[in-house]
């Protein structure tokens, strides 16, 4: 299989959009975790919470707006690894499972932001999320039972956010967090069968350059 330029171009460009995507996972994660530490998941005290960490918590600001920063830099950085890696396409198995771990990884993202959308309770937050558990709502057969699980079986309360809560830090992040990590394995696993072909193809070629030069 010839290899060009632009293969090349490609194929690292991959490669480092994926270790950014698992830095930010571990930056956001990290900061989420120390977050954790003084957040408190109810109905107005996640607002006080936050401020509390805004203006009290030694450096609270700054792990706060890392974290809100990561976590969208983490969507950012995949949908463009997506690109990426379709422009790149291989036949190969390497290539579709960082391809499928690519787009799960940017869905997991995106799902990390959503429900984190009503986690620091601003009116805001508390609006947007009211307009999508209509949406929710509305999906044929499934649709009120996902709305019942999201917000607990009533309005949007304390329970709600904790819901929202133990899927953003217990279940999302681990799987993006998994994600990428799969992601960058499989496209370093891709980088050594590519060199392994241009390592055959050189050697192929050889013999005739000196049958050439005779």
């Amino acid at each position: 299989m010839q290899i060009t330029l632009s293969d090349r171009i490609l194929r690292r460009l991959a490669t480092i959009l994926s270790v950014a995507m698992l830095t930010l996972c571990v930056i956001d994660l990290s900061t989420g975790v120390l977050l954790s530490f003084y957040y408190e998941p109810t109905a107005g005290g996640a607002y006080r919470s936050l401020k509390m960490i805004d203006t009290i918590v030694p450096y609270g600001w700054l792990f706060h707006k890392t974290h809100d920063l990561s976590g969208n830099a983490m969507i950012g950085v995949g949908l463009i690894q997506v690109v990426v890696m379709f422009l790149g396409r291989q036949f190969r198995k390497s290539w579709l499972t960082a391809w499928i771990s690519g787009i799960l990884f940017t869905l997991s993202a995106i799902a990390l932001d959503w429900t984190a959308m009503l986690l620091d309770w601003t009116q805001e937050g508390y609006w947007r999320f009211s307009i999508e558990l209509g949406t929710i709502e509305a999906i044929p057969f499934i649709g009120g039972e996902l709305r019942n699980i999201l917000t607990g079986g009533g309005a949007i309360s304390t329970i709600t956010v904790q819901h929202l809560y133990a899927l953003n830090s217990y279940i999302i992040s681990p799987i993006a967090l998994l994600l990428a990590i799969v992601h960058l394995a499989a496209l370093l696993w891709q980088e050594r069968e590519m060199y392994a072909d241009e390592t055959a193809e050189n050697t192929f070629q050889a013999p005739d350059a000196s049958l050439v030069e005779s």
